[in-house]
């Protein structure tokens, strides 16, 4: 059944490929994270195993919801590796070693251009007419500032 929500089929077409590509972005940058959690090593092994556990089960729950917020606008989810991997901005895993210093450098700027998208990114969905979008692309821009907030202290 087609979806009739008061926003135009191209509108809501457009904001769906903002939202896959953030789909895209969350998920590349979750896999990071998870690598991070499993692979750290040094001294601050348990300390930062946790903190990159928190980080990838906030980003689970933040996947989940994007993928929610495109079927509610009427479209379908992007939903393959080979398909995020076309359409992310992130590149996989770059850091060679398994200190917690490099993974968190690398992984906050990841958390840093999602940022800089995100606020792109919601004044394309303004235009687009979707107010629904953009504030819940609003919460996503929080939490993802509070996150790299986090990951700042720690190289400090």
């Amino acid at each position: 059944m087609k979806t009739n929500i008061g926003i135009t089929e191209k509108n809501t077409s457009a904001v769906a490929e903002i939202l896959n590509k953030l789909l895209a972005d969350e998920n590349v940058l979750y896999t990071k994270v998870r690598n991070a959690h499993w692979n750290v090593e040094g001294p601050d092994f348990h300390a930062q195993h946790l903190f990159f556990e928190t980080i990838y089960d906030e980003l689970a729950e933040i996947i989940d919801e994007v993928a929610e917020r495109v079927r509610s606008i009427g479209h379908y989810a992007v939903g393959t590796m080979k398909a995020w991997l076309e359409i992310t901005q992130l590149t996989e895993m770059a850091y060679g070693k398994n200190d917690s210093k490099g993974f968190i450098k690398e992984i906050l700027n990841d958390f840093e251009s999602l940022i800089i998208s995100l606020r792109e990114d919601i004044d394309k969905v303004e235009k687009n007419k979707d107010a629904g979008t953009e504030d819940f692309l609003v919460g996503i821009l929080e939490k993802h500032e509070k996150t790299a907030w986090m990951l700042r202290s720690h190289l400090k």
